[in-house]
This record gives structure tokens, C-alpha cells and sequence, in this order.
């Protein structure tokens, strides 16, 4: 009985993660490729990750997808000057199709199909790690696959753009998270899985650097089900500290890039800085729809800059072709316009509100699905899994009177489960989605439903998880003498068994026959 009740339950939980796997891949493949491939459309930024992955290619924005992209012969290997995880992802799948004979080509295909695979691990990941019984585990898997392969998000898998990296990196860290703080080998797999999580997330785009403060903090909370005292937070240290020193490695890694100035810039996101502060003071602030002379003395720009009003810089007629503009190009900064914002509350409000309805848009309708030869119509989308972004658009006019009552439920759960691994994993989404959502609103002033997706898919992820009841767990970790999340059999071979510490069906306090058999089941389960 010793011996072989710990092979059943290992058993029980090597076949939950085995068919979670098998059946969410199997849905993700057959969802991305009947009846024929779908991705996202270059929106004309798609550039960047075909030079991280070793292809030059200059283009306007496009209606259609490229199922392939193939390097020019003889052309020298491009140098990136922008890093996005999305890269990696893609320069593998350049690699994958070169060992199939096609040199220097990325297939959206082989890259989707890769990106399949590492959704399908993390949500394996995220179920393993829940301190539930089978069937609620369950529900939460088919609550995850609803919300990855959401036609809002989905396309973003084979897409030459930044998306796709950031939500493969959020599932992978909540999942890595849930492991963490479960016994014995289970949490050391955890802490690999947060680690590679946080590498693709927070590199996915300069936007997503800031997940990393949020993500140290997360992964100082959570309590490691296999280390006590000095080793925990030794182990915890040493996660962060990987994941500042790759990331301080990746983002030097590239070139500098020259910024609108002619400067070259020195940190991640500089060459762009001042189109984005042109963009939300033009866009965000002189709109043309206010007092445009008082919010040009506010921002300290001349009057006659009013002609300019509601024009970003890619329109035809920016402020930046005005002589005047060189001298007034200290104003665009971030320090000016955040100024702006704190001064305005009113103002910030008004933006904050079409922001949350860019966000519950979900999706922007310029990213077409298909190539050329699938014979649709340029821009036409597919709505094969609908589900959620249906139901977030629906909601959207109501703009924030819609997403704060979510954040609020988000956070009053978070608060809830904060003495387990699940409040945890709220409250870092929840942290995310926050601060994404902030920094699309005021940051930048165009693009604002696809700027905001990665604060919508992870607050979408949260809602999830942030649904399923409450944890009968008083310890926030997996625990070795007690189940919980419902009863388990006495031979200890339910999924239930072994969740959690002091709470559930307690072996400790059972006096009858089977006490002994289940105690140990749990004791040996959590070496595993």
C-alpha cells in the first residue's frame, strides 16, 4: 500500500496535465488552422520582429496577411533596434523552417503552431497549480481556452506582432506562480515556469517593461511549497535576479535607434518617445474638441500650434513640418504631459473613459485575418471563437461604469484569496492589467483598442480565475497533511487530495482505519 498509492496519485495528476495538454493543443491546432490559417495583419510596425528574426522588410500597413515572409537573397542579415519577445519566438520559427529547406523564411504557420504549443503547456501549467478538486480545475481550463482563443486574441499567435509574446509570457507566469507553491519538485518547476513567463512578457514591448517591478513583487509573495525560511527567499532572489540580468542582457542586445532628432538613444523606447508624446498631446489633449488656446498655454506651445489640433504625427499635417516646432521640442515629454493630466483631472477622466472602451472593444478593426488567396475581403476578420470579446464589446459604451465594477471584483476576490497562491496571481493581473491600461491611455494617443489588449487579456485571465469558489485552504501554499476543495476518497487517489494546509477533509483529525493510508499518500505526493 506504500508503494503504490503514490504511483496512483502521481498517476492521477501526470493524466489530468497529459490530457489538459493534449486536448487544449488539439483545439488550439484545429482552431488555427480549419479551414485555413488565420493571423493578424501587419499594421505597418511588423517590421521589427521580421529584423529580430533575421529578415529586412519595409512596408506600409497592409490589409492582408503574409502567410510567409522570405529574406531577399543575398541581403544582409537586418539588426534590430527594437526588441520584442515575439522575435524569438519568430527567429525559432525561422530555424524550424530551415529545417525543412526553406532558408531564411518565417512560416506563420510554424510560428503559430509553435505559439499553440506554449499556450496550451501554460494553461496545462495553470490548472496543475489550482488547489482544487478535478472538476473545478476543469471549468477553469475551458474558462482559459474560451478566453486564448478569443478571436480578439488569437490571430495575435502568428502575427508579426508584439501581442502575442506578452499573453504567451502572462499565462506562462501564472501558471509558474500556482506551481511555485506547491511540494516538492512541482514548485522548482514553478519557479522555471515564472521565470520564462517573465522573460517573454516583460520584453514583449517597451510597453510591458514595466510588468517586471510587479512581477519581483509577486514572486516575493508567493510562498515556495518546497523551501522554508533563508532557502525560500534565497530561491526567491534568485528568480529575480534572472530575470533583471536577461532582461538587462536582451534590451542591450540590440542596436541603438535613431531617434526623430537625430539623436541615437540609450534606453529601450527612446526613438519613439517623441511620436508618442506628439501623438497624446495632439490626439489626447489638443484635440480640437476643448479650449484649444488654454490647453496650448498649459502645455507652454504657441497659439498658432491650434492648426494642428486632432493631428497626429503620421497626418499629413503635423505640428512637426512647422518652423516653429524645433524650439518647442522640449515640450513633447512625458514630465509635460503627465503635468497636463494631473492639473486636469476632469480631462484625464474623459481620456481614462475612451480608453476603457477602446480596451472592452477588444479588437481593432483595421487587423485583417486572412492572406490575399483566401478570397476575402481586405481587412475581413474571422469570428470562429467570439465568446468573450463579444461580451466585452457589448459593454463597452459604458466605458468605465463597465470596467471599474470588474476591477473592483477583481480586487475584493484578490483580497479574498490573499492568504494562497491564487490571491497572488489576482492581484499581480489585476497590477498589470492596471498599469497596461494606464499607460496606453495617456502614453500614446493612437492604436488605442490594440494598445490596450495585453491590459484586456489579462484582466480577462483574471476574471477566470478570480470566478472559482473559495479555497478551503487557510495556508496560502500547498499543504502535506490535509485536502481540500471537497472530499477524497479514502484511499487518497481523488485530485482533491493533498490541497492546501489545515483546511478540507484533514487527515490529522480523521480517527478511523483509512487515516493512515491517506496521510501518507499526501506525505509522498508532496516529494513529487
Amino acid at each position: 500500500m506504500k508503494l503504490d498509492v503514490p504511483k496512483a496519485r502521481l498517476g492521477a495528476e501526470a493524466r489530468l496535465g497529459i490530457g489538459v495538454f493534449g486536448t487544449s493543443l488539439l483545439l488550439f491546432v484545429v482552431r488555427f488552422l480549419v479551414p485555413r490559417p488565420i493571423a493578424m495583419s501587419n499594421n505597418g510596425d511588423g517590421g521589427r520582429v521580421l529584423c529580430g528574426a533575421g529578415i529586412t522588410w519595409k512596408g506600409l500597413p497592409e490589409p492582408f496577411v503574409h502567410l510567409a515572409y522570405t529574406a531577399a537573397p543575398g541581403a544582409p542579415p537586418c539588426r534590430p533596434t527594437y526588441l520584442l519577445t515575439q522575435s524569438w519566438l519568430a527567429e525559432a520559427s525561422v530555424g524550424l523552417a530551415r529545417l525543412a529547406g526553406f532558408p531564411t523564411t518565417l512560416s506563420l504557420v510554424v510560428l503559430g503552431l509553435l505559439s499553440s504549443i506554449i499556450a496550451a503547456a501554460a494553461v496545462t501549467a495553470i490548472v496543475l497549480g489550482l488547489p482544487y478538486p478535478f472538476r473545478v480545475r476543469l471549468a477553469a481550463a475551458a474558462g482559459l481556452l474560451l478566453v486564448v482563443a478569443d478571436s480578439a486574441f488569437f490571430g495575435y499567435f502568428a502575427a508579426i506582432l508584439g501581442e502575442g509574446a506578452a499573453f504567451l509570457g502572462l499565462l506562462l507566469i501564472a501558471g509558474g506562480l500556482l506551481l511555485t507553491a506547491r511540494e516538492g519538485r512541482w514548485s522548482y518547476a514553478g519557479m522555471a515556469v515564472t521565470f520564462a513567463g517573465g522573460v517573454l512578457a516583460v520584453n514583449a514591448k517597451v510597453q510591458t517593461l514595466i510588468i517586471l517591478p510587479i512581477l519581483a513583487l509577486a514572486v516575493l509573495l508567493v510562498r515556495p511549497g518546497a523551501l522554508r525560511g533563508a532557502k525560500r527567499w534565497a530561491a526567491a532572489a534568485l528568480v529575480i535576479g534572472a530575470l533583471g540580468a536577461v532582461t538587462l542582457f536582451a534590451q542591450q542586445s540590440v542596436e541603438p535607434a535613431r531617434a526623430p532628432d537625430g539623436t541615437y538613444t540609450a534606453f529601450p523606447g527612446d526613438d519613439s518617445r517623441e511620436i508618442n508624446m506628439v501623438n497624446s498631446v495632439f490626439l489626447n489633449i489638443v484635440d480640437g474638441r476643448h479650449d484649444t488656446q488654454a490647453d496650448l498655454a498649459a502645455l507652454g506651445l504657441p497659439p498658432s500650434f491650434a492648426q494642428y489640433a486632432g493631428n497626429g504625427w503620421w497626418h499629413p499635417h503635423p505640428v512637426t513640418l512647422d518652423p516653429l516646432y524645433p524650439g518647442y521640442r522640449d515640450k513633447m515629454t512625458r514630465e509635460n504631459v503627465l503635468g497636463f493630466f494631473a492639473s486636469h483631472p476632469g480631462r484625464t477622466l474623459e481620456v481614462l473613459d475612451r480608453a476603457a472602451t477602446d480596451q472592452l472593444t477588444a479588437r481593432p478593426d483595421y487587423l485583417g485575418s486572412f492572406d490575399q488567396e483566401a478570397g476575402f475581403a481586405p481587412h475581413a476578420q474571422e469570428y470562429r471563437v467570439p465568446v468573450v470579446s463579444w461580451l466585452t464589446r457589448l459593454i463597452s459604451p459604458l466605458g468605465l461604469f463597465a470596467l471599474v465594477p470588474i476591477w473592483l471584483f477583481v480586487l475584493v476576490r484578490a483580497w479574498v484569496q490573499r492568504r494562497g497562491p491564487l490571491g497572488v496571481v489576482l492581484a499581480f493581473l489585476l497590477a498589470v492589467s492596471l498599469t497596461q491600461f494606464g499607460t496606453a491611455a495617456l502614453g500614446d494617443g493612437i492604436e488605442g483598442v490594440k494598445h490596450q489588449s495585453v491590459a484586456l487579456f489579462t484582466l480577462l485571465l483574471a476574471l477566470v480565475l478570480a470566478a472559482l469558489p473559495q479555497s478551503r485552504s487557510s495556508e496560502p501554499r500547498w499543504g502535506r497533511n490535509s485536502s481540500v476543495g471537497g472530499p477524497s476518497s479514502a484511499d487518497g487517489t481523488g485530485l482533491g487530495a493533498g490541497f492546501g494546509q489545515n483546511g478540507g477533509t484533514s487527515s490529522s483529525t480523521n480517527t478511523s482505519s483509512p487515516a493512515k493510508p491517506t496521510r501518507k499518500i499526501v506525505d509522498d505526493d508532496a516529494s513529487l
